[in-house]
């Protein structure tokens, strides 16, 4: 029977069982591609009906069809050819799924695309991409990280203008000057969002004061806890093992923690996670092209515990390098107190800042773009620095005022936003109300 271009056919509801599939057909679906089938489908509807022939065997759909009964849905629209010879058909099948790969993207419109719905706020992986694809095409898009040596960093000295209780929004991100082992800290700092990755840098239960310097360029006082107060066990129960409790009631099903830490601290940490954190997944080793603090063998690496926080499926954006994106656990970056330009800044903002871009990384790998982002430990803001260059949105609490005043200046300088405390007042204003109040006192 001919085609006639002015045929319209109607579409039917049947029974999905009573559909078959031409058994030679060569075109396979993945799990992974029949779960982007049933979400597209759950999102958007019935928006391309099945086309079946005289005999209910499935000509186009074969991969709606499957993923429709593996999720339980048991009736299917579909459009009932019966012009073609069975040369035809298996013809037509081969060429329904071969023509539509001829087709290429704009990558410039298509930028701009994903890019609108991620400001949006809409979940973009209902476009069919994975969070790695997405991330690839918006990295032009991107904001190109700042030279630290770019960024006028304020000294962690004198009197700050931050003070504890303070709860500041810059842009998408938020930093609240407050204790990471108070659950009320996180709860006014979230309001009700869970995160879905936690990357923090704890104190390591050492002095920093005297220890950590670029050549005795930078002094620095002593964190404010976790600073070899108490013995390292001492340490790791009353900071760490509170924190961590915090870190897993704030957490989404599945969420990854990365933990840093250094060799002395590593045991006690894994004490403080026991039983609070559902699984290790993975110790990272990070190889730092410099060494640093230390005298009998100076220390060329520190460790990133990778937890998984509560049970569930965690994110992976990496999975075994498809996608171009390979990842170990032995991870190599430049340190702060190595020579390249900005180095002095980042110590004298914080004596154990992390590379924005291991930093970074690490959110790549197991969160989604416009997902929240949590360092309990901000310290001096990279977390929120490596959000703001992927497209999360960060999280921090910091404990010591004059390491929020750094937060501030590093944050505000890498998104251009002011911040704003309560999310109302610009720190220009709190500044000068501040300082107006301290010399009337």
């Amino acid at each position: 029977m001919a085609f006639s271009f002015t045929d319209t056919r109607s579409i039917d509801w049947i029974d999905a069982n009573a559909l078959s599939i031409y058994e030679r057909n060569s075109r396979m679906h993945s799990k992974k591609q029949l779960k982007k089938i049933f979400r597209s489908i759950s999102e958007f509807g019935w928006t391309n009906p099945l086309i079946i022939d005289e005999n209910n065997m499935v000509l186009c759909g074969a991969g709606r069809l499957a993923a429709a009964v593996a999720h339980g849905i048991d009736r299917v629209p579909v459009i009932r050819l019966s012009h073609m010879s069975e040369e035809q058909k298996r013809a037509y099948i081969i060429a329904d799924n071969r023509i539509a790969t001829e087709a290429a993207w704009d990558k410039e419109l298509l930028r701009g695309e994903l890019a609108g719905l991620v400001e949006l706020g809409y979940d973009v992986e209902l476009t069919g991409f994975d969070t790695l694809e997405i991330d690839t095409a918006l990295s032009f898009d991107e904001p190109t990280p700042k030279a630290d040596d770019d960024v006028e960093l304020p000294p962690a000295t004198g009197q700050p203008v931050s003070r504890v209780g303070d709860l500041w929004h810059i842009g998408q991100h938020r930093v609240l000057c407050g204790d990471a082992r108070d659950m009320a800290c996180y709860e006014r700092l979230l309001a009700g969002e869970r995160a879905q990755l936690i990357f923090s840098d704890p104190p390591y239960g050492c002095a920093i004061a005297g220890n950590v310097s670029g050549l005795g360029q930078v002094k620095h006082d002593d964190f404010v806890m976790g600073a070899g107060e108490q013995s390292l066990p001492e340490f790791a129960q009353t900071l760490l093992r509170p924190a961590f409790r915090c870190m897993a009631a704030s957490a989404a099903s599945g969420a990854i923690a990365f933990i840093c830490t250094d060799w002395r601290a590593s045991p006690h940490l894994q004490d403080a996670a026991q039983g609070v954190f559902h699984e290790l997944k993975n110790l990272i080793v990070w190889v730092k092209t410099n060494f640093s603090m230390g005298t009998f063998y100076r220390s060329g690496h520190e460790l990133i515990f990778a937890y998984k926080v509560t049970p569930g499926t965690h994110i992976n954006n990496f999975g075994l390098g498809e996608g171009g994106r390979h990842r170990g656990n032995v991870w190599t970056y430049a340190g702060a107190n190595t020579f390249r330009a900005g180095r002095m800044e980042d110590l004298e903002a914080h004596s154990t800042v992390k590379p924005k871009a291991l930093v970074a990384d690490a959110i790549r790998d197991c969160s989604k773009r416009g997902g929240i982002v949590l360092d309990p430990f901000l310290g001096s803001g990279t977390t929120l620095i490596a959000c703001a260059m992927t497209g999360r949105f960060g999280r921090g609490i910091e404990l010591d005022p004059k390491y929020v005043d750094v937060i501030l200046a590093r944050v505000a300088a890498e998104t251009g936003c002011e911040p704003m405390l309560d999310g109302v007042t610009p720190l220009s204003a709190v500044t000068e109300q501040r300082a107006t109040a301290e010399i009337g006192a």
